[in-house]
């Protein structure tokens, strides 16, 4: 029986087992569906030795190779066709009718594409989160972002109609006129990265509004960054806005698959739609129990266009030994996302990758190739600071180079930065390999 905890009360309070049986039959079907669609997933597969008859049981579908964001670059962009998804499209072109992509923060960008259904569907998993989280028809939502060609919280945006609130985008206003819109309007919800959360509150003090009292913001819900998870960044978030802070999950390639609810217990996986798994970093041994820190391996059952079967995200996860409070029987993650397995670091909640600076910085012939990056944070908002050599003949150029890298840089890594200019051969050098990297901020 619907007692108002549950968007879907069926799926959501599934008994493990049965929803085990239900995750095993849509891999089933994913998984035929891309090794019958897609040319890549059907020569990833065939070279592996697997093909649909093989998954029988839970335990085979750990048999089939993963795949990883690197593997896209090869797969996607100029030349490859249809342009520009490549050999992982699994539908004709003309069924594709909504396009995303990542930042491109560790190379080329992944091309994301969706049929109507496809996105029908991932509204449908986010709707989910927001009723958990206490969003109701009731609630009228502020959007404070800009919508581009990135995931951001488009999700946000059609869950919230999905649900029956009224939504009002943000779009290009800046965060002085965001917030006396919100204020104007009295919007009840909002969603925004942690760190604009925090930034927004600064400026409304700024400007001589106190949220809690002149504002009418009672829920947010934050994703892009691992703050969400932060016990000490929640509650600075709470006490700033005198509002419920709940943490989403998601990306561009597999969509949005965890939430938190109103028990804010953990973070839940939403079971009905997605397969988590989490695998030991040195051994691949898959972690099935409470108590042990592993990398995430995702699968997507509703994607038709695009699939993403097995997809290596390579954050780290930790599953929580307890049910929660709520009563639903999708598995808690520990303290929400617990870092990343490589190198790439989240700056203002984007995927930051130092060899995309380096790309450029080396492709802009008026500077030397040393540089420094200096990542701290600036009350509670990250700050990024980009040192470069400008080469001798070229000081009078600057105003034009410093326009071509801020072009250049947001291009490539989705980030503004502070540039600072200094005379050649003043940066320090090394012998050895070089820290040009520097993440200052309080861990």
């Amino acid at each position: 029986m619907n007692n108002g905890e549950y968007w879907n009360p069926i799926l959501e309070t599934l008994p493990r087992e049965k929803l085990q049986v239900l995750q095993l039959k849509k891999f089933k079907e994913i998984f035929t569906w891309a090794y019958e669609h897609s040319r890549f997933y059907h020569k990833l597969y065939s070279d592996a030795g697997i093909e649909p008859g093989d998954i029988r049981k839970f335990d085979d579908i750990r048999k089939v190779p993963k795949i990883e964001k690197s593997m896209m670059r090869g797969i996607q962009g100029p030349g490859k066709e249809p342009f520009p998804y490549g050999d992982i499209l699994c539908v004709p072109l003309e069924q594709v009718t909504d396009y995303r992509q990542t930042s491109g923060t560790t190379g080329q960008p992944v091309y994301q594409a969706d049929t109507w259904q496809d996105w029908e569907l991932g509204t449908e998993a986010y709707a989910y989160a927001l009723w958990a989280q206490g969003y109701r028809a009731s609630d009228r939502l502020f959007l404070p972002f800009g919508y581009n060609i990135f995931i951001a919280f488009w999700a946000y945006h059609y869950a919230g109609e999905k649900l029956g609130c009224e939504v009002i985008p943000g779009g290009v206003l800046n965060t002085e006129a965001r917030i006396l819109k919100i204020q104007e309007l009295k919007a009840t919800a909002m969603g925004a990265t942690p760190t604009y959360v925090l930034g927004m509150a600064e400026t409304a003090r700024k400007m001589g509004i106190n949220p809690p009292s002149d504002l009418c913001i009672r829920k947010i819900t934050v994703a892009g960054e691992p703050g969400g998870s932060v016990p000490a960044t929640r509650k600075r978030m709470e006490e700033a806005w005198g509002a419920k802070v709940y943490d989403q999950v998601g990306s561009t390639e597999i969509g949005h698959w965890g939430w938190e609810c109103r028990h804010q217990s953990g973070l839940h996986v939403n079971e009905a739609f997605y397969l988590v798994e989490i695998e030991d970093v040195k051994t691949g041994e898959s972690i099935t129990g409470p108590g042990k820190r592993g990398k995430m391996v995702v699968t997507t059952f509703s994607r038709m266009a695009q699939t993403c079967i097995r997809f290596d995200v390579k954050d780290m996860i930790e599953w929580n030994a307890r049910q929660c409070d709520c009563g639903r029987t999708f598995r808690l993650l520990e303290g929400g996302l617990k870092g990343r397995a490589d190198d790439i670091t989240k700056v203002k909640g984007v995927l930051l990758s130092p060899l995309a600076i380096e790309e450029v910085v080396r492709e802009t012939p008026q500077l030397s190739p040393e540089y420094q990056v200096v990542v701290t944070k600036k009350g509670d908002i990250d700050d990024i600071t980009l040192k470069v050599e400008i080469l001798p003949g070229y000081k009078k150029d600057e105003a034009a180079i410093r326009a071509a890298l801020t072009d250049q840089l947001r291009l490539k890594t989705n980030l503004g930065y502070n540039i600072e200019f200094h005379e050649y051969e003043s940066l320090p050098r090394s012998q050895a390999k070089s820290r040009r990297f520097q993440d200052l901020r309080p861990h």
